[in-house]
């Protein structure tokens, strides 16, 4: 991320290593490896440690949507629980909106949680003795807010997340879809900054969880939450994702947009993972883009946009052969397309 305004999680050098004395054995394994977190980790793991998160570094800025995935025991939920300061991190910085929350008090954390942060987790925890209302309402009982005002914002996020005449229902009353949009406007209550879902719809049928994930992208667009979300599934990330990070044994190996995952994968592991995917299903037009200086003298104008997925563009391309004009939402002219780079792209194969 760039530009003056910090950005909404910054995480630097973070390690999570289980295990006694971890800190020392960590400090220990990077002065005599010179600072090599692959060798570092394999001497931890030589001592018996384990190294769930290894130098992890990233960012996630103002209203995006990042998702951290990972085959289980690749330290995704590790890594959010770090973020979430649920655990302390044995090594590295992790900043929220500039300032760094390794080190801070148990009141200034439970203030965070409290006010800036939302969480969802894949178990729905849900108060049984509650009805809806009072469920979602429950963090801003805590806050000490009024009885009429909590019930006024349940309302409104009950309304959000689409359960209408459901607010005096028990959660045994409810689906396991509902019961999930029950702990999401409950995460949602106190309108926090910053949002941490860890495989929020992992435990739901695959029709339930494709509604719901629809239904999370229109929430997402209206509201655009600073998020990092959790899941082991690689059409999930794609679909709901701006960046996608890659994890294997602890380790990042791949950030990007789901365009970078798909077309450019860093290693074999990570297009094992996209092997299955339909590449123009998820690739959009802005990762072939050319600068408009490609464009030939009055081009063809098949009315390509940048976040049209290139299966989209080559049905408009079909009879084209020439770089024909990207426009942006206002009709300018941004960039241009080769209608052979679109088929070019979905015909990468693994080496």
């Amino acid at each position: 991320m760039t530009g003056t305004t910090p950005p909404a999680i910054a995480c630097q050098h973070v390690w999570q290593v289980f295990g006694p004395n971890a800190r020392k054995a960590l400090d220990a394994a990077l002065q005599r490896t010179g600072g090599d977190a692959r060798a570092a980790a394999a001497q931890l793991r030589e001592q018996g440690l384990i190294p769930a998160v290894q130098d992890a570094t990233f960012e996630v800025g103002k209203g995006e949507l990042f998702v951290i995935m990972g085959l289980s025991g690749s330290g995704k939920s590790t890594i959010i629980r770090c973020i979430s300061q649920l655990l302390d991190a044995t090594a590295g910085e992790i900043a929220l909106d500039g300032e760094n929350i390794v080190g801070a008090s148990k009141q200034r954390l439970t203030q965070l949680r409290r006010e800036k942060m939302g969480m969802v987790f894949q178990h729905f925890g849900l108060f049984p003795h509650m009805t809806v209302a009072e469920n979602v309402a429950y963090p801003l009982r805590v806050q000490g807010v009024a009885k009429a005002r909590r019930r006024e914002r349940a309302q409104e996020v009950i309304s959000l997340v689409g359960l209408e005449g459901r607010e005096d229902a028990f959660p045994r009353e409810l689906s396991g879809g509902q019961r999930q949009r029950v702990g999401i406007a409950r995460s949602l209550a106190v309108n926090p900054d910053i949002w941490f879902l860890d495989e929020p719809f992992s435990a739901l049928d695959p029709l339930i969880r494709r509604q719901l994930q629809d239904e999370f992208l229109k929430i997402q667009a209206n509201l655009k939450k600073s998020i990092v979300f959790i899941t082991h599934d690689i059409a999930e990330a794609l679909k709901l994702a701006d960046r996608i990070a890659i994890m294997r044994d602890g380790r990042i190996v791949q950030i990007g947009t789901p365009a970078d995952i798909v077309l450019r994968p860093a290693d074999d592991y990570v297009r094992e993972f996209s092997r299955d995917v339909a590449k123009g299903a998820h690739a959009r037009v802005r990762s072939v883009m050319r600068p408009v200086s490609d464009l030939p003298p009055g081009p063809d104008d098949p009315g390509l946009r940048p976040d049209m997925t290139l299966d989209e563009a080559l049905a408009h391309c079909m009879e084209l052969y020439q770089p024909v004009p990207v426009h942006d939402d206002s009709g300018a002219v941004i960039g241009a397309v080769n209608p052979v780079d679109l088929a070019a792209a979905l015909q990468v194969e693994s080496e």
